[in-house]
């Protein structure tokens, strides 16, 4: 694949990624978020290492890892993306040894969640059914260091779309979201 090729792939993959999660945050009220979604993938870092990586069928950070044993893309996307559970993740101050692992709030899990969607239907294509995200997240090791609420949480809004569809689940979201602009302390 050529350069041009590669550049021009990876902008359209990431461009439809952003947009298509910018209507699924709509439709959970998720308006800031949606519009907001992934801007910092147009940073320099992020997509000339998007580019170089590109192949279209899976996320150019895993060959960037593959490559180097680690992705320059990823470590800038996941400190500047809170809808990323890796955002919410630090050294834990009493023992440097352990992490501390954040509750995320529920409005970033949401969009997390039409993350999981978005990027699913974009990689899968014709393949994607409403219970492929929920199949990434549990077949992956993500749950074993994201913390056991925020593993919890997800399983319930990706197991919701699974068992529901995305419709149903999408207004089940914008419900949750309601709630819990109401009062931030509610939770699932």
């Amino acid at each position: 694949m050529t350069y041009l090729q590669r550049l021009k792939g990876h902008f359209t993959t990431i461009t439809r990624h952003k947009l298509l999660v910018t209507k699924l945050c709509f439709k959970c009220g998720l308006y800031s978020q949606g519009l907001k979604h992934d801007l910092s993938k147009y940073s320099l870092i992020e997509f000339f290492s998007g580019v170089k990586y590109y192949q279209g069928f899976r996320s150019p950070i895993d060959a960037e890892k593959e490559d180097l044993g680690y992705s320059l893309g990823w470590l800038h996307h996941k400190g500047r993306n809170k809808h990323h559970w890796e955002y919410w993740i630090d050294r834990n101050m009493q023992n440097y040894v352990e992490l501390a692992v954040n509750e995320m709030p529920l409005n970033y899990l949401l969009e997390a969640a039409c993350d999981k969607i978005a990027a699913s239907k974009i990689y899968q294509k014709e393949k994607y059914t409403d219970a492929s995200a929920y199949i990434y997240l549990t077949s992956g090791k993500d749950l074993n260091i994201m913390g056991e609420e925020n593993g919890r949480r997800h399983k319930i809004l990706l197991e919701y779309l699974k068992d529901n569809g995305e419709e149903k689940a999408l207004a089940y979201y914008k419900d949750l979201y309601k709630k819990w602009k109401a009062d931030k302390k509610y939770n699932i």
